[in-house]
């Protein structure tokens, strides 16, 4: 099995999956044509990346079965392409909440004690107590949570060790919920924007959260509020955020930008981050050594359980319902040959197997397999079925 890994990644991880007995190819400065060149070369079976992004033509250029995104955001993967090639993709969810919900309230901090202007000025040899003693603190100011997955998750109790009260919106959060968890509910992100003194998104990228924090969560928000986003820059309408950091004065700490480096470095543009009480940076939510570390081990548990059982964990690509309109359950001895007739059956009637399985009795006399068809097949097909082999004892078709 060989793996190739285009990402920084932690000489632990590297260093259990060669003892495990795998082909390691380490390059973490691969990108763009250089990437999908490696991938073609080293035949890699696995693809290990962080931010480097895993367009199209890469997941064409090769042999791979399985991308791992050693990270909680696969948005830089081109899961489309994988999928229509068979190519598994998965990631690395909650191992890195810590470590991003400590840099959304460093974001914060920064924003209301201005510290890196504090910083900057002293290095410059310029002391203004007067102007930086002007800072509101955090206690008692309200924070608003937008998604809560695991990352929103840990900063509840953070925001309870600074004296904050929480609101929160997520699709799934219900009112008891919110109760059994201390925090209070809102039905919409408005509703959360417009009653916290500092708004925090945490949603991850999808078709329906893409620029789902527009502008009319922005005029609703406080006048001079603060806005942290250190999940995905491509949630936030950027020219509503924009407007509302020049209208509005809102306060911005920003961990994702619309158009970063494909790689670790790299220039950079983004009108953004000049406008003032604007921070940001450089996409480093879950870049210390305890999520790192995490997300290695993370990572050599969904490799080794791929070769060793062939599933995925943490499978981002499967769907969740096949086109199969009909269900056909084989109950039959367990036996070579039933299922290749049964197959060569389904085949001949040109008729599509959408998902299978057979499950083995205890004994393994006896088993049921249950296959999922694209449409249903005839009389006398299920004829044919049922009597072409003497070891089938039962057959049986469900519409779904």
């Amino acid at each position: 099995m060989k793996i190739l890994i285009a990402d920084k990644f932690p000489d632990t991880g590297i260093g259990e999956l060669k003892r495990a007995g795998f082909d390691i190819s380490y390059d973490p400065d691969l990108k763009d044509d250089a990437l999908t060149t490696a991938v073609a070369n080293t035949s890699a079976d696995v693809l290990v990346v962080r931010s480097t992004k895993v367009p199209g033509p890469t997941l064409e250029s090769g042999r791979l079965s399985l991308v791992v995104r050693a990270g909680a955001g696969f948005n830089t993967i081109d899961v489309k392409t994988a999928s229509a090639r068979g190519i598994y993709v998965s990631n690395c969810p909650g191992k890195n909440s810590v470590a991003v919900a400590e840099l959304a309230f460093g974001l914060m901090l920064a924003l209301d004690r201005r510290i890196p202007a504090n910083a900057a000025d002293l290095k410059e040899g310029r002391w203004n107590k007067k102007e930086y003693s002007q800072a509101r603190g955090l206690f008692g100011r309200t924070l608003g949570l937008i998604g809560l997955g695991q990352i929103a998750g840990e900063m509840i109790p953070r925001a309870r060790a600074f004296g904050m009260p929480v609101v929160a919106w997520s699709r799934r959060l219900t009112p008891p919920r919110a109760a059994e968890m201390g925090i209070a509910f809102r039905q919409t992100i408005q509703e959360v924007a417009n009653d916290c003194d500092i708004l925090s998104v945490h949603l991850a990228l999808t078709p329906d959260t893409k620029g789902i924090v527009d502008g009319k969560v922005f005029d609703v928000m406080r006048e001079g509020a603060y806005f942290i986003n250190t999940s995905r820059a491509e949630v936030v309408d950027q020219q509503a955020l924009a407007r509302a950091i020049r209208v509005k004065n809102i306060r911005a700490g920003l961990d994702v930008f619309e158009k970063e480096p494909a790689g670790a470095s790299g220039e950079f543009s983004d009108p953004i981050v000049t406008l003032p009480g604007v921070y940001g940076t450089h996409h480093i939510g879950a870049s210390t050594e305890q999520a790192q570390e995490a997300i290695a081990a993370e990572t050599v548990r969904i490799i080794q359980t791929f070769i060793d059982t062939g599933k995925v964990l943490n499978v981002v690509n499967l769907s969740d319902r096949t086109p199969a309109t009909h269900l056909l359950i084989v109950r039959h001895r367990d036996r070579p040959g039933v299922l290749a007739h049964v197959f060569n059956e389904i085949k001949a009637g040109n008729i599509n197997v959408q998902e299978m399985e057979n499950i083995v009795f205890a004994g393994a006399q006896a088993a049921i397999a249950r296959i999922g068809l694209d449409h249903a097949p005839g009389a006398e097909m299920l004829k044919r079925i049922r009597e072409g082999n003497s070891d089938i004892l039962e057959l049986t078709l469900i519409a779904l």
